[in-house]
C-alpha cells in the first residue's frame, strides 16, 4: 500500500512593507483612500472622505498610524500617491507641507492588464494605485511619477497658454465674421484692420443692397468681442516680454538668452523656458523624453524599425520644437544643425524630409538646452543685433 504523498506546505506571504502605503481616488463629491499596512497581510482597506476635507484627511491618516503602531508595535510613516488630474498639485503641496510623503503619477503610465475588457472602478483604481507603490521597494520603472513644479513656475507658464487661448478665439472671431459677409457676397473685408468699424458702415451685399440689419447688429457684437479679445491679447504679450526682458547687472535670465538667438521670437523663447526647460534634466534623453520627440524602435526578431517619436510628453514644446526647426532652417542657414539636416537629405535623395525634421528638431531642443543651462552656444549659430 502506497503512502499518501504530503502536501507541501504554503509558506506565508510576508512584505516587509516599511511604510503606510496610501492611494487616493479624487473626485468632486469624496476622496476615496485605499491603504496598505503593515502586519494586516495583503488585505487593503477603504476608507471615504468629502471632497476637500483635509483635516478629516489628516485624522484618517493619524488612525491609520495608531492602528498599525497597535499592531506592529512601531511606527511608520504614511507614503500617499494619487494621480496627475484637474486637481492639479495643491493638495500635493499640503500633504508635504504636514511631512506625509506624497507622489504623483502619470496615470497613462500604470500598467494594466490587456487580456479581456478592462473594468473601472474607484476600488479598483485604488488597489492598483496602491500596487503602483512597488516604485517605492526598489522598483523605479513600474510606472511614471509626475514632478511637480513650484508654485512661481505653474504660475508663469500660464501667461503662453492663455495666450494660446486668446488667439484660438481671435481667429474664430474674424472667421465668423468673415463667413456670415461672404454669404452677403463681401469677400473683401478684414476685421483686424483699424477701419473695421467705419468700412463696415459703408458695405453693401453683392446684390447692392444695404446690410439686413439684424446680421449688421449681429456683426457689431461680433466686433465688440473680437475688440475685447485684442486689448486681452496685448496686456499678456505684455507680461510674456517682461518674462524675456534681460535684467541689468545681473546674469541673462534663460528666457532672455532663448530670446537673443535670431530665428526665435518672444513667443518660443517665452513657451520654451516656461514650458520645459527651467527644469533639472540628468541627461539629453530626459530632454528629448519630455518633449515627446525620442525615437520609439521596434525589435523583435529580425524586425527592426522605427515607429516615430513617442508623442508621450509635452505636447506645446513638442509642436512649438518642429515650428522652430523649419525657422531654424530660414534664420540659421549657417549653423551646423542646418548643415546636418541638409547632409542627411543629400544622402537620402531629397526624401525624408518630414522625417529629418523631426530630428532636427529634437537636436535643437537639445542643443537650446545646454546653452541655457551650460552657456554651450551651437556652432555657427546667429544671434541678433542688439
Amino acid at each position: 500500500m502506497q503512502s499518501a504523498i504530503p502536501r507541501p506546505v504554503q509558506a506565508a506571504i510576508y512584505t516587509d512593507l516599511g511604510a503606510i502605503f496610501v492611494s487616493m481616488e479624487l473626485s468632486r463629491s469624496s476622496w476615496v483612500i485605499t491603504s496598505l499596512s503593515p502586519g494586516a497581510g495583503e488585505k487593503m482597506s477603504r476608507h471615504s472622505t468629502a471632497a476637500n476635507d483635509l483635516p478629516g484627511l489628516l485624522e484618517l491618516f493619524a488612525k491609520l498610524k495608531g492602528k498599525t503602531r497597535a499592531r506592529v508595535g512601531k511606527d511608520f510613516p504614511i507614503i500617499v500617491i494619487q494621480e496627475a488630474g484637474l486637481d492639479g498639485y495643491w493638495i500635493h503641496r499640503v500633504l508635504e507641507r504636514d511631512g506625509v510623503e506624497s507622489h504623483i503619477v502619470d496615470p497613462a503610465s500604470i500598467l494594466t492588464s490587456r487580456r479581456r475588457r478592462r473594468a473601472k472602478t474607484d476600488r479598483i483604481d485604488g488597489e492598483t494605485l496602491v500596487r503602483t507603490l512597488a516604485y517605492k521597494r526598489g522598483e523605479p520603472r513600474v510606472c511614471s511619477m509626475v514632478k511637480a513644479p513650484a508654485p512661481e513656475e505653474e504660475d508663469r507658464r500660464r501667461v503662453c497658454r492663455e495666450r494660446r487661448t486668446l488667439v484660438a478665439e481671435q481667429v474664430g472671431h474674424v472667421n465668423r465674421i468673415k463667413g456670415l459677409l461672404f454669404a452677403q457676397g463681401i469677400c473683401d473685408y478684414e476685421p483686424l484692420r483699424r477701419n473695421r468699424r467705419a468700412r463696415l458702415e459703408g458695405l453693401n451685399t453683392g446684390d447692392g443692397r444695404p446690410l439686413p440689419p439684424h446680421l449688421k447688429t449681429q456683426l457689431e457684437r461680433e466686433l465688440d468681442r473680437l475688440e475685447c479679445v485684442l486689448t486681452q491679447l496685448e496686456a499678456v504679450e505684455a507680461e510674456r516680454d517682461v518674462l524675456i526682458e534681460p535684467q541689468k547687472d545681473s546674469a541673462p535670465a534663460p528666457a532672455a538668452m532663448l530670446a537673443q538667438v535670431k530665428g526665435i521670437g518672444p513667443e518660443i523663447a517665452a513657451l520654451l523656458w516656461s514650458e520645459g526647460l527651467f527644469r533639472h534634466f540628468d541627461n539629453r534623453r530626459q530632454v528629448a523624453a519630455y518633449a515627446g520627440l525620442a525615437p520609439t524602435p521596434w525589435q523583435s526578431g529580425s524586425v527592426d524599425r522605427e515607429q516615430g517619436v513617442s508623442k508621450t510628453g509635452n505636447p506645446r514644446i513638442r509642436t512649438t520644437m518642429i515650428q522652430l526647426a523649419w525657422l531654424w532652417l530660414r534664420h540659421q542657414p549657417a549653423s551646423l544643425l542646418s548643415f546636418w539636416f541638409r547632409e542627411r537629405l543629400r544622402l537620402n535623395g531629397g526624401r525624408v524630409r518630414k522625417t529629418a525634421i523631426v530630428a532636427l528638431a529634437r537636436k535643437l531642443l537639445i542643443a537650446l538646452w545646454k546653452y541655457t543651462t551650460n552657456g554651450v552656444v551651437i556652432e555657427g549659430v546667429e544671434m541678433k543685433v542688439a
